[in-house]
């Protein structure tokens, strides 16, 4: 068995998802292959699985490899885990945040939906059919679990434009239900392990469509919306909203929401900024700290004494675990739509409950979801559909296309000015993109 991480540069998200395997009681002798395009980055992180290897699991094998040697990285791979961020921070996030500013166009995190996750779309799916063409070639039957926003799209394109197995994997349907109760005030009375629940949707757009307590059967919908309504709360406001509009909560954050519809980041009414507390420009200030967190916590974390690791939520040893062993794992994950959301179109890449054992990924159906939830929904698919097509056949008006349709954009600017703007950001990122036509 071989697990290939790429984007291994991400040390402490490779730390969190390769340090779980090395505790796994249910997988030993296999290799860990570490691919970046960074020789510090890398070595940083070699040193470190390494040291977690050395400390919980001497019978796996690690190796490091920089991009001239994808091949050999890839090769025979079981798993593939994907971390990539094309571009990184410099410069490409500061261009996806600066470059609509001067068109008065502001986002928070731009990494899903909006201009920013466009065309952070487009650079990564430039990358994406390299690394895939190679896997077709060296390891045609590895899962690919990819990690990498934007995830519907990136998911999207590796299920409909190659061979290879892929699931999207978030983090947020993970703790969704637990911040619900807690932000409902409900979490002193309710843990995740007193409810049933089901989540269905899209990715960064899935929906809690109930919430049940496992003992009684009641319906605690009531109560979560009482709670998170109550006088002086003010935790989560942009979904709270959202709930109270359309009936659901969403699994991901507020500061993520507020950019994926048209109602709440508008240059003519700047009070609700402060009214549902939007942190504008937050993913570079969270970049920024990030990077000078490293540079400091990276001469601590090769200490002796801090050489540990506690497994983490993250789906991806529990999913290798359940293929290796063929013991059922169930997770949320983001496939093909194959007829199960069925008010959702089928070239829809779908957050669903999946079931993985020995045969790798059987997603579960669902059914059709509440109408206005599907169109939300839909106004997020229509983006991401027309960000594949544009990567895929190189041309710019359907670049064009896509930001017309996106919410956020289209309420806040006219087509000449989203046309404008994406010949600006198409200038700006140069070498990162392809040529379009």
């Amino acid at each position: 068995m071989k697990i290939t991480f790429l984007g291994a540069g991400s040390t402490v998200f490779a730390k969190n998802v390769l340090g779980d395997c090395l505790l796994s009681d249910k997988l030993d002798n296999y290799e860990i292959a570490l691919l970046d395009i960074d020789p510090q980055r890398l070595d940083e992180s070699y040193n470190l699985i390494t040291a977690l290897r050395d400390k919980y699991k001497p019978t796996v094998t690690v190796t490091k490899y920089l991009a001239d040697n994808a091949e050999d990285a890839f090769r025979d791979a079981s798993y593939v885990i994907n971390a990539i961020q094309v571009g990184g921070y410099e410069p490409c996030t500061v261009t996806d945040f600066e470059v609509p500013k001067k068109y008065g166009l502001r986002q928070t995190i731009a990494d899903t939906l909006g201009i920013g996750g466009i065309f952070r779309g487009l650079r990564t799916i430039h990358v994406l059919e390299k690394y895939a063409r190679i896997m077709e070639k060296v390891c045609p039957r590895a899962l690919f679990l990819n990690y990498t926003n934007p995830m519907s799209i990136l998911s999207g394109y590796m299920q409909r434009y190659t061979k290879i197995r892929t699931v999207g994997l978030c983090h947020s349907c993970q703790v969704a239900v637990k911040y619900l109760l807690k932000h409902a005030g409900l979490d002193d009375k309710y843990t995740e392990d007193d409810v049933t629940y089901h989540l269905a949707g899209i990715n960064h757009m899935c929906w809690v469509l109930d919430v049940t307590d496992k003992k009684t059967g009641k319906d605690l919908y009531p109560a979560i919306k009482k709670g998170f309504n109550r006088k002086g709360a003010k935790d989560d406001l942009v979904r709270r909203e959202i709930m109270n509009r359309f009936g659901y909560y969403n699994t991901e954050s507020s500061e993520h929401t507020a950019e994926y519809h048209p109602y709440f980041i508008k240059k003519d009414h700047p009070e609700l900024i402060d009214r549902f507390n939007i942190p504008l420009d937050e993913y570079p200030r969270r970049c920024v700290n990030q990077i000078a967190k490293w540079a400091k916590q990276k001469e601590d974390i090769m200490q002796p004494e801090n050489i540990k690791h506690e497994r983490s939520h993250e789906y991806g040893s529990r999913i290798i675990e359940a293929v290796e062993t063929n013991v059922p794992y169930r997770i949320y994950g983001n496939v093909q739509n194959t007829g199960l959301v069925t008010n959702l179109p089928a070239n829809a890449c779908v957050e669903v409950p999946i079931m993985v054992d020995a045969n790798g990924f059987n997603p579960c159906y669902v059914g059709d979801i509440p109408d206005q939830l599907a169109g939300l929904n839909m106004t997020h698919i229509a983006v991401h559909n027309m960000v594949i097509k544009a990567a895929v056949e190189k041309k710019k008006e359907y670049i064009y296309m896509a930001a017309y349709l996106d919410p956020h954009t289209r309420d806040q600017l006219t087509l000449d000015e989203i046309k404008s703007l994406c010949d600006d950001l198409i200038e700006a990122h140069g070498d990162w993109l392809p040529k379009y036509h």
